[in-house]
């Protein structure tokens, strides 16, 4: 394995910023700048905090088309609902598969698990108002850029989990140790998304499909690659050549998600949460917006 190893091509760490009404975030990646070398990702923000006017304004109603969200819960919860009517809640370990595609509203709304009086709460019991989390941004396929919207509400405890060899494994999307993740996309660019513990002192290694794009991204503790120091909200991009990542462990346990996915190598054109190929395509969904006219299919698909 040794002279086949993937090094780091990119370091990108989190820069904080500000989304939705207000909400404090840090996006890890995200637009036409990283575009390039995280393809056929686009963007992966990690938002939340133990201060709920950071969080509390939340995602009111936006449009996406072109792309797929994925919202990952790892504390707190996510009140969200659509422009069909649809309406649920992210819980922790719980996540949102959602396609955009031909084009959607929806809002999506933090707020600590116990939401009476979290203010009076904290001060009274020092019960805490964290909320935590991911969104992540997946490309589609010009030939998928207009497919029915679907919504996938995922619960943890339908995510397979195998621990083996000083690590815990959570597989959300594509395979690992023979063992399927509970979503497989039908959209072609073959995702592989998966939380991963690791244990003091220990190694973890996987085969990445040839060719893909893959990134490591430190939720918390540290691990190394190679002689590499991989730190919380970072995200390594490695080589696409060669076939393996290495990671190891010292004193700390470490959890880091591992992406990885096939590359697109299509032209992108962003316009906020409208990612498509053209400009044309940019155009005609500002002109959808203007005219009410965006949701173009009033029935997602409940998957």
């Amino acid at each position: 394995m040794g002279h086949n190893l993937k090094k780091i091509d990119y370091m990108v760490k989190g820069v904080e910023t500000r989304d939705g009404a207000g909400v404090k975030l840090k996006r890890i990646f995200g637009g036409p700048n990283t575009v390039n070398i995280t393809d056929p990702f686009l963007l992966l923000d990690h938002f939340g905090s133990d201060k709920i006017e950071d969080y509390i304004a939340g995602f009111p109603w936006h449009p996406h088309r072109g792309i797929e969200t994925v919202t990952y819960l790892l504390s707190g919860k996510v009140v969200h609902s659509d422009s069909t009517g649809h309406k649920g809640t992210i819980y922790p370990d719980e996540l949102q598969w959602m396609t955009a595609g031909s084009g959607i509203f929806h809002q999506e709304m933090p707020e600590p698990l116990d939401e009476k009086n979290p203010e009076e709460l904290m001060k009274a019991y020092g019960m805490p108002t964290l909320v935590s989390g991911f969104q992540l941004w997946l490309n589609l396929p010009a030939k998928y850029k207009m497919t029915t919207p679907a919504y996938r509400s995922i619960k943890g405890n339908k995510v397979p989990k195998i621990s083996i060899d000083g690590a815990t494994v959570k597989i959300i999307a594509g395979e690992y140790n023979k063992v399927e993740g509970i979503y497989n996309s039908e959209y072609g660019i073959d995702p592989l998304y998966l939380d991963i513990l690791m244990d003091e002192e220990s190694e973890f290694a996987y085969k990445i499909k040839n060719g893909y794009t893959s990134i490591i991204f430190s939720i918390t503790g540290e691990g190394m690659a190679g002689n590499q120091s991989l730190e919380p909200d970072t995200a390594a991009i490695m080589s696409r050549d060669n076939s393996y990542i290495k990671i190891n462990t010292g004193k700390t346990k470490y959890r880091f998600i591992l992406l990885s996915g096939k590359p697109l190598n299509e032209p992108v054109k962003w316009f906020g949460p409208i990612v498509m190929n053209t400009d044309e395509q940019i155009r005609e969904a500002i002109k959808d917006l203007n005219s009410n006219n965006f949701v173009r299919e009033k029935v997602p698909l409940i998957k």
